[in-house]
């Protein structure tokens, strides 16, 4: 682990930006999605064993990622079609109901916020060092009803959603922000979409992992000396005030 506060270019650049991942760093948002796809494997044991319906599940989603995206509701779209693929279009009507039915009920998460948020947002916002954004992917509807749910809004300064998030994104940021990368910290829970893009572009993470990884999220572990690593969002205190 990486003391934050000892990196050259945090004592001679100060960070301006402190920008934050939603999903499943703010509040839980896999876990709902994973219990969704565990009912669709059940709706397809008469067709393989949960690991191949996941595997078929995964394949599905990376097809469709490049046009459907992130969100509750690309992920049902996914689940149907792998219904109806699997089974050969012998799905009845009724279990597509369901399995859109299911899918629906990830639009209405309770967005709570994890242990320790509320309390560290209030002290980074009440400490006057920086501006506040939310950089989050998926569906702007559902991600600002996620938000307004969450009721963490009045934390943030900017809230950005978007498709993707890479070092194209992240330049395109700085460059509205009108900040260097180097004074931009991205904190997240996924190495491939919060940490790996800043990073390469020459600003700073903090990555808080959390306990279940959406396998399109997974990557390669990163050591830079421009990333930290907590366990806990409240550490984030510790490091930035």
């Amino acid at each position: 682990m990486s003391d934050f506060k000892s990196q050259p270019l945090f004592g001679n650049v100060p960070v301006k930006i402190l920008a934050f991942d939603a999903d499943d760093t703010l509040w839980d948002t896999q876990l709902y999605f994973d219990a969704v796809e565990h009912k669709l494997c059940d709706i397809l044991s008469a067709y393989g064993n949960e690991e191949k319906m996941r595997a078929e599940i995964y394949k599905t989603e990376t097809g469709n990622m490049a046009t459907l995206g992130f969100g509750a509701d690309a992920f049902t779209i996914s689940l149907v079609e792998t219904a109806i693929r699997v089974s050969g279009g012998n799905i009845s009507a009724a279990r597509i109901e369901e399995i859109i039915t299911e899918g629906k009920k990830l639009l209405s998460l309770p967005a709570t916020p994890l242990p320790g948020v509320v309390d560290t947002l209030t002290s980074l916002r009440n400490c006057g060092k920086y501006t506040m954004v939310l950089y989050t992917k998926g569906n702007p509807l559902d991600q600002e009803n996620k938000l307004k749910r969450s009721g963490l809004s009045d934390f943030f300064d900017i809230v950005d959603i978007v498709s993707n998030k890479t070092v194209k994104e992240y330049s395109e940021l700085c460059k509205s922000l009108n900040v260097k990368p180097s004074e931009f910290a991205m904190i997240g829970n996924s190495m491939k979409s919060d940490i790996l893009p800043i990073i390469e572009l020459g600003g700073y993470g903090i990555h808080i992992p959390y306990h279940i990884t959406w396998q399109l999220e997974t990557a390669e572990d990163c050591e830079s000396p421009r990333l930290i690593k907590l366990q806990t969002f409240e550490e984030i205190r510790r490091i930035l005030i």
